[in-house]
């Protein structure tokens, strides 16, 4: 496995998504981080025919994003991936929204729950998913240190 994070492709923003300071809406950085996660998990063999055939998924827990710089509406962009952490039950993922540019516009860091859809319910994640999940965390691990993982909201004083 790669060291390298998981890496969406280029996409474009949709019109609707911008509001009247002409600016991407913060609500929509969210829709980006979660249809990128979407195609990290459909890689993992965890997206929605891992629902249809095991009636299990991941729910969003906590999910911290920082605005870094503003989306115009003729952006394309593309989202990075990395697994932090994870353990049997949970999964800790940072991405990173670039623009085309290369320039860093938004990240999110967000804590994930594998579900059992019967209960619903907090359930392990099936061992040989979680072999996929832990490769690619021990490889993502080998990327450097991104000081905005870990980051909590407060005013700083002097």
């Amino acid at each position: 496995m790669s060291s390298s994070p998981f890496q969406t492709p280029y996409r474009g923003l949709e019109p609707a998504w911008f509001d009247y300071n002409g600016h991407l809406n913060m609500a929509y950085y969210n829709v980006l981080f979660d249809q990128a996660i979407d195609l990290l998990f459909s890689q993992l063999g965890c997206g929605e025919t891992y629902l249809v055939e095991e009636n299990m998924s991941f729910f969003t827990a906590e999910a911290h994003v920082c605005y870094i710089r503003e989306l115009k509406p003729d952006s394309l962009v593309r989202t990075d991936i990395r697994i932090v952490d994870c353990d049997e039950k949970r999964l800790h993922v940072f991405e990173e929204l670039y623009h085309q540019d290369g320039w860093l516009s938004a990240t999110s860091e967000t804590l994930l729950l594998h579900i059992n859809m019967a209960g619903p319910k907090v359930t392990a994640i099936p061992a040989h998913l979680f072999a996929k999940i832990s490769a690619m965390k021990k490889s993502h691990a080998q990327l450097p240190a991104n000081d905005r993982v870990g980051r909590s909201i407060s005013i700083k004083r002097k």
